[in-house]
């Protein structure tokens, strides 16, 4: 997978990213930088892509 590919994220991930960046747009951000700082946004909240698999489960409060 090459750096930037974004098909390891969902599609409510993409979603966010999309809405953050259009209101960075909006702000008088170049289309460049809001789409950069849209999806640093997104993994900042989320993490990064998709997480599933073994091991992945919460982890139980004591």
């Amino acid at each position: 997978m090459p750096r930037g590919d974004k098909d390891k994220y969902t599609d409510k991930q993409k979603r966010q990213a999309e809405h953050i960046e259009e209101g960075y747009i909006d702000d008088g951000v170049s289309r460049d930088e809001a789409e950069a700082r849209a999806w640093a946004t997104v993994n900042k909240q989320d993490g990064g892509g998709k997480k599933s698999g073994s091991g992945r489960k919460k982890a139980k409060s004591n």
